[in-house]
């Protein structure tokens, strides 16, 4: 106990008196003993490496996991050294209600069996997702956290060390200034070197530390192009499965290319056809400056929305203004032929209120 207590007397000794130190170096009124500058590059990128690399991996983690909540949760497990549980994804949490949709309304039916293959698809989708997050934790985070836990704490511990050899440097230096008589001096002078050789054997271990921040620089430069190559797998595997799903799509009935938006929300008919399928803009062989007006069978509608051309072909309208409609033989149930004055083009049924 007496032991314990005569170190923690010293250890406060050298506390207060390091303090004191630290405040004459500031205040101009004691000598500090100066790196070179090659060892301050050193240090300076070694700061810079550090605090780049804590915060692109702690932006990773928001990329690959947004939900805060799942974060802190895989965060405890680690640290209590457990396996995280398995976390279905959000696109096969959505496979899953769309499936159990299809079955209450009727997988036979065109919805039903829609809501099928989407579900099917947002599985895939959700299972290339899962093995994206694995890959890049691996190949990325686990070696930005390994840095961050392991490397940089060894500089830091070697650092301070550094730190207090130079401190115990400057201190025999000021001692020896201080000595009058020889054998003091003779005590300063030993005491002194000492010092500078505990120093600079510390100062060595510390530059070999941060010349290898090279070296991380190079091996994190190989884990961020397998992280890219990963992601860029990961799209590519979505890119797939969805023009897969969107040919699937493009072979259902005529009953599924329906508008339905609510009201009060209007899009686009061309967004609802199918990607691999010609728009009815294309597969209209009609001129619209020949088309003429039947004999009977033209309409007025109210326009309920704003809507811009996509071509030559369509006509630009504005809310509340009355139009004359007409169909003509060949054209998509999505679209009218719409004048107004001189101007003539299609226009989507789904912005018009048909009047009688």
């Amino acid at each position: 106990m007496d032991f314990n207590v005569r170190k923690l007397a010293a250890d406060a000794g050298i506390f207060f008196s390091r303090a004191v130190q630290f405040t004459e170096e500031k205040l101009g009124q004691a000598e500090k003993t100066e790196l070179d500058t090659h060892f301050e590059n050193l240090l300076s990128r070694a700061d810079c490496t550090k605090n780049w690399t804590e915060k692109i991996y702690r932006q990773t983690e928001v990329l690959l996991q947004p939900n805060p909540g799942a974060r802190i949760e895989e965060f405890l497990y680690e640290k209590l050294d457990r396996k995280v549980p398995p976390r279905p994804t959000n696109g096969e949490i959505l496979s899953q209600f769309m499936l159990e949709a299809a079955k209450e309304f009727g997988p036979g039916t065109p919805y039903g069996s829609t809501l099928i293959k989407v579900g099917d698809c947002q599985r895939r989708l959700g299972g290339a997702e899962r093995e994206f997050l694995q890959s890049s934790s691996i190949s990325f985070l686990t070696p930005l956290r390994n840095f961050l836990e392991g490397d940089w704490r060894t500089i830091s511990k070697e650092r301070r060390l550094l730190e207090n050899r130079r401190l115990d440097l400057d201190a025999c230096k000021a001692r020896l200034k201080k000595a009058k008589a020889a054998e003091a001096k003779a005590t300063a002078e030993h005491e002194l070197r000492v010092a500078q050789t505990e120093f600079d054997r510390q100062a060595e271990v510390t530059r070999l530390l941060l010349e290898g921040i090279s070296s991380t620089h190079v091996n994190h430069l190989r884990c961020l192009c397998e992280f890219v190559e990963a992601q860029a797998m990961y799209y590519n595997q979505c890119h797939k499965y969805m023009q897969e799903l969107q040919k699937e799509l493009g072979r259902c009935p005529d009953s599924l290319e329906v508008n339905c938006q609510p009201a009060g929300s209007p899009t686009d008919p061309s967004a609802f056809v199918p990607l691999n399928s010609p728009s009815p803009l294309e597969t209209d062989a009609l001129q619209i400056e020949e088309v003429q007006p039947p004999a009977s069978g033209t309409r007025k509608a109210k326009v309920l929305y704003d809507y811009d051309a996509g071509d030559s072909s369509e006509l630009s309208l504005r809310a509340d203004e009355l139009i004359t409609v007409y169909t003509v033989p060949g054209m998509d149930s999505d679209w009218l032929i719409g004048e107004r004055g001189n101007l003539k083009g299609k226009v989507p049924v789904t912005y018009l209120e048909l009047l009688s």
